[in-house]
């Protein structure tokens, strides 16, 4: 049996799938941009650049079914959210 898929999740996956090749340049570009920020020691660019990358890949593997995937990209999706939080709010009292 087949899950139900509800119209938003349709416009999506569609939407998803228009933009595929897109989406994964901009990733390359923000992976890019992400090393050389580590590279330069340049706090919190890494994590800033990351988050988007692990987003669009998330998004790429659930279009793809590849749960590995997504799920290896969820868990540093939680990591960079944690890590930039933690940095918003290492200078307040």
């Amino acid at each position: 049996m087949s899950p139900v898929r509800r119209p938003f999740a349709l416009l999506l996956e569609a939407g998803l799938a228009r933009q595929e090749r897109r989406l994964k340049w901009l990733a390359l570009v923000l992976g890019v941009a992400s090393t050389i920020a580590i590279v330069q020691d340049l706090d919190p660019w890494p994590m800033v650049f990351g988050l988007p990358f692990c987003l669009i890949w998330i998004g790429c593997a659930w279009l793809h079914g590849e749960r590995q995937l997504k799920w290896i990209n969820l868990l540093f999706t939680a990591l960079y959210i944690y890590g930039l939080l933690r940095w918003g709010f290492a200078d307040l009292p």
